[in-house]
């Protein structure tokens, strides 16, 4: 009986430490699922990704007040974040502009600070539902390396353009924008350059609406393949 005892009690044990770090599990990191293909190639539509919550501060739940600093989100990197216009909502691209930066893109190359930021072609982009061949190529914002999706047929102008805060910051013409990005705020854009609704439309992202690092694919109903890390 005694055993039996000792036995229950060590099972006890593992599921109350296997439901801690499940917990803890949730409070650092958050499950999200991406919606469009605005960040095609690397993210696709029907990922499940997962999100460090912390990595750019703790915060205060619902207020999302920040009490502890712990590191900016880098240029490059991708961040999950709500969306200006609507705060329910949760946002996903790719951290262009830092606070302070001037961010020109024009005939649909990107220049930051007065450096146009190297690309190379990498030939084509299948995508996969309508059999859409797109010009890819690798570009490499700060130490990230990544892909990007360019058509070459799309208007380098950017359209819909919304009054968002701080758009005196930014000067639109027919070959694109160039953004003054304002004190605490970010600017963002989408991998599918030509497809992705950013900051070129609705504006920046302020730092108390960051949510956290994007960092891995940990499912997908139609390529399990697509399981892992990503930049």
């Amino acid at each position: 009986m005694k055993s039996r005892q000792r036995g229950l009690g060590l099972i006890d044990m593992i599921l109350v430490m296997i439901l801690l770090g499940l917990a803890l599990l949730a409070v650092f990191f958050e499950p999200f699922k991406i919606p469009s293909g605005s960040m095609a190639p690397t993210l696709l539509e029907g990922d499940f990704i997962l999100v460090n919550k912390f990595i750019y501060g703790i915060r205060l739940p619902v207020f999302n007040l920040k009490i502890i600093d712990v590191k900016t989100p880098g240029r490059g990197e991708i961040m999950v974040f709500r969306y200006p216009r609507d705060p329910s909502q949760n946002y996903i691209k790719r951290v262009v502009g830092l606070p302070g930066d001037r961010i020109d893109y024009t005939d649909k190359r990107l220049i930051i600070n007065g450096e146009p930021i190297p690309t190379t072609a990498d030939g084509t982009y299948v995508h996969a539902k309508i059999m859409y061949y797109i010009p890819k190529y690798t570009e490499k914002l700060g130490d990230v390396e990544h892909d990007i999706l360019i058509e070459n047929a799309a208007p380098p102008y950017v359209q819909d353009v919304e009054n968002f805060k701080f758009r005196e910051n930014c000067t639109y013409t027919v070959r694109g924008f160039s953004c003054m990005v304002p004190t605490g705020h970010y600017l963002v854009m989408g991998d599918n350059r030509d497809n992705s609704a950013d900051s070129r439309v609705w504006g920046f992202i302020p730092d108390e609406n960051i949510v956290g690092h994007a960092f891995f694919v940990w499912f997908n109903f139609s390529d399990l393949k697509r399981i892992g890390r990503f930049h």
